[in-house]
């Protein structure tokens, strides 16, 4: 595993570039760079890799307490992964799931519970329309689309209930809402809404296990990928090096941290807006940048993982996966190991749920948590050998998860800054992908398009 050091070593001389991250974004970028001879380092304010990817040990086996899936065609991350040597397995679904609704639990075996005619004729409305609207939303461009100053005049609550009348239908898109942008419909504009089911292939793609986002997960964790990739890296990924001030003059950029200053001809920030905003810079940036970075928070979550003597729930037919519309959970799902000898159970306080449980000390949520997992699946739940959880809200080099979300009018007014260059500094992240934004594979994309940019620029300039 990557142990490195602050070094002054790369701020003795000029670089061709510096990378502010050591995300998977951050990293992908340094990579490519490596490739092309670029001189680089990697500038990380955490005393790790990875990002928000998070993966330890926990009652005799590796746990993520970060991103941990992958899809079908998220296939960036798949050749990476093959190519550092890191295996997957199927996300275990089979037998029979749970919906708590008002606090009362129905099983259902079918893709979605049980819910009554009308429901289901609204829900399939919305999507037939959902399909329509993004598939008029350039993937590049969103504000562009012909629709887009209309919809991002909107929340998703607003379309909500403007659109659906069923206590169902208004159930799903709030479960859809909390669980794939850990948001809720009032927080994120339709635009943005409507740009997510674009980026990530459809919205039965981002809530599926199989054919999904959620079908396979990485053995021994997702923070693997990160931690192989830096060793290849090293020693130019520095750690424990907030940036705390960027300058730019007509020769290139300064990068200053506590420990030492660095100098480069072009930067790459890899970091979503919410945290770019938060360094200085001493020549401002352009006003529509700045609003992004102030107006593009990060979405709430929590995530707790339980482990057990033995998968219980299995053997009473259960695939672990529950939806509940009250209390702490928000999703749940199984968590075993590969082998299914490490038995465990993930769950997540998203959107609203995650803000009022930060209030909260870790021992009142893990009652709580517990307390539900006995509701779902019965008393054998109150005794998990070992119990574990990440306040993604809490951390200062995240302030949130899974990725910074766009309210009514962001995406309109800001959105071309998502990407465009100033002056020296160009940006990357997940946020800025256009091929599934808010998952490592747009992660990927968007740090290869920013070491692109740079190289291109530096070999104009040679």
């Amino acid at each position: 595993m990557l142990q490195l050091q602050p070094t002054a070593a790369h701020a003795e001389q000029p670089l061709d570039v510096i990378v502010v991250g050591a995300g998977m974004a951050g990293l992908c970028a340094a990579r490519r760079l490596a490739e092309r001879g670029v001189s680089y380092v990697v500038l990380e304010a955490r005393d790790r890799v990875g990002g928000r990817t998070l993966s330890q040990s926990l009652g005799g086996g590796m746990i993520d307490l970060g991103g941990q899936w992958i899809g079908p065609t998220q296939h960036r991350l798949a050749v990476l992964a093959k190519e550092l040597g890191v295996a997957t397995f199927p996300q275990f679904h089979a037998g029979t799931k749970l919906l708590s609704w008002g606090g009362k639990l129905q099983r259902y075996n079918a893709d979605l519970p049980k819910l009554s005619l009308w429901a289901q004729l609204e829900l399939f409305q919305a999507d037939r329309r959902w399909k329509n609207f993004a598939s008029q939303i350039p993937p590049d461009a969103p504000w562009l689309a012909p629709r887009a100053a209309e919809w991002d005049s909107m929340t998703l609550e607003t379309w909500k209930q403007r659109h659906t009348r069923s206590a169902g239908a208004r159930l799903f898109i709030d479960a859809v809402c909390r669980a794939v942008l850990t948001s809720e419909p009032r927080d994120v504009s339709l635009l943005y809404f409507l740009s997510y089911l674009r980026w990530g292939e459809g919205l039965e793609t981002l809530i599926s296990i199989p054919r999904g986002a959620q079908q396979d997960r990485f053995v021994g964790g997702a923070q693997q990928i990160s931690h192989r990739l830096a060793d290849r890296l090293a020693p130019n990924v520095v750690l424990s090096s907030p940036v705390h001030a960027i300058e730019q003059d007509a020769d290139g950029v300064t990068i200053r941290t506590a420990r030492a200053n660095y100098r480069a001809r072009l930067a790459i920030i890899a970091l979503p807006p919410a945290l770019a905003g938060r360094i200085h810079y001493t020549a401002p940036l352009p006003a529509r940048r700045d609003q992004l970075c102030t107006r593009m928070p990060m979405g709430s979550v929590i995530k707790y993982i339980a482990v057990y003597e033995r998968p219980f729930w299995r053997e009473a037919g259960l695939s672990g996966e529950v939806v509940s519309d009250t209390g702490i959970t928000v999703t749940t799902f199984d968590d075993s190991s590969d082998d299914g000898r490490h038995a465990a159970l993930v769950t997540f306080s998203d959107g609203q749920a995650a803000r009022d449980w930060s209030d909260r000390s870790p021992d009142e949520r893990r009652a709580a948590v517990l307390s539900e997992f006995v509701r779902f699946f019965g008393p054998q739940a109150a005794r998990p050998i070992d119990f574990a959880e990440k306040n993604w809200n809490d951390d200062p080099w995240s302030r949130g998860c899974y990725v910074g979300v766009a309210g009514p009018g962001v995406l309109t007014a800001c959105g071309q800054a998502l990407r465009e260059p100033c002056g020296r500094l160009h940006w990357s992240g997940t946020e800025t992908a256009t091929e599934w934004t808010g998952y490592l594979e747009g992660a990927i994309q968007s740090g290869e398009r920013a070491a692109l940019e740079v190289a291109a620029r530096l070999n104009a300039t040679r």
